[in-house]
């Protein structure tokens, strides 16, 4: 199944949300007016695209109509598909990889996002590049958690880097750090303790795991992706931003996308947050993870709109 198939499956429940106003929108012939845009700015609204990213597209659209560029109800659905694509560039989508050493990726998250499967959904994707991984089961709060993280290595056939339950989590980092220095491993992927972002104490905690790997791999970490559930919608944009400001996320993994109606979240992250959406979580197997592409998600969000 291509990935256009598999973001289109994925965004069924956000897309009948979209279809019944958008069929009518673009309904042939019909004039745009602005009953028409305010309909479209309810209709994107209800698919939790979020408001000032709703209101940002409906006033570029807006303009667009009174300058002349586009006139009928049916120009709309390519004009709206071009902008939301063009917010992401390539550059900004790519896994930031070291320069020498091991690449270090830094995962966070709340508690129930999906994290930690997540974590194994990535270096599932990583050992299919061919890239050697090595996972750090930093969440030492939940024994569960060490657990559930040492079957997804066994499964996927990479080592872990664990203590025992109650331990020191940046001691764990610091030993992964060793060990993926001594071992020569291309990836160390560290997962770390789900939290809620109004937890003061352990948001610190994720700042004292990111010095005690930076002292060990000075440039560490490479990427800090932050797991978001889909089916939370916007509530996904306060999360964001709390976690971008204690753990300088540079990208975002957006789990749980095939169940979630709220798919259009998507769109109102690029537009509030500078944060680039860098993977997409499609299922429950493994192998359900794609690199985010803008051009198939808007294919896919948008697909069928014209029948």
């Amino acid at each position: 199944m291509g990935l256009f198939d598999l973001l289109k499956r994925g965004l069924a429940k956000t897309r009948d949300k979209l279809l019944g106003g958008l069929r009518a929108i673009f309904s042939f012939g019909r004039k745009i007016d602005d009953a028409l845009l305010d309909e479209l700015h309810d209709t994107m609204l209800a698919a939790d695209m979020g408001p000032q990213a709703v209101t940002a597209l409906i006033t570029e659209l807006r303009e667009a109509w009174r300058a002349g560029k586009i006139r009928e109800g049916q120009e709309i659905l390519p004009f709206l598909k071009t902008r939301i694509a063009g917010a992401w560039t390539p550059e900004a989508r790519a896994v930031r990889m070291a320069a020498a050493g091991p690449t270090v990726i830094f995962v966070v998250g709340i508690n129930g996002s999906g994290k930690t499967t997540s974590v194994a959904k990535l270096a599932a994707h990583l050992r299919k590049q061919g890239r050697s991984v090595l996972l750090a089961a930093c969440d030492t709060f939940r024994a569960a958690a060490i657990d559930q993280l040492t079957v997804w290595a066994g499964r996927l056939g990479v080592d872990i880097v664990k203590h025992n339950h109650g331990s020191d989590p940046a001691a764990v980092a610091f030993d992964a750090c060793e060990a993926a220095i001594a071992r020569k491993v291309d990836v160390l992927i560290v997962d770390t303790a789900g939290r809620l972002h109004t937890q003061d104490h352990l948001m610190k905690e994720l700042g004292k795991i990111r010095r005690v790997i930076q002292k060990r791999i000075p440039d560490a970490p490479h990427e800090t992706l932050l797991v978001l559930d889909a089916t939370i919608g916007q509530n996904a944009v306060a999360q964001a931003r709390i976690f971008g400001e204690v753990a300088d996320v540079t990208g975002l993994f957006l789990a749980k996308l095939d169940g979630s109606a709220r798919g259009g979240i998507v769109v109102g992250i690029r537009e509030q947050l500078d944060v680039p959406v860098k993977f997409v979580g499609l299922g429950e197997s493994v192998d359900d993870i794609e690199p985010f592409d803008p051009g198939a998600f808007v294919d896919a969000l948008f697909a069928d709109t014209a029948r």
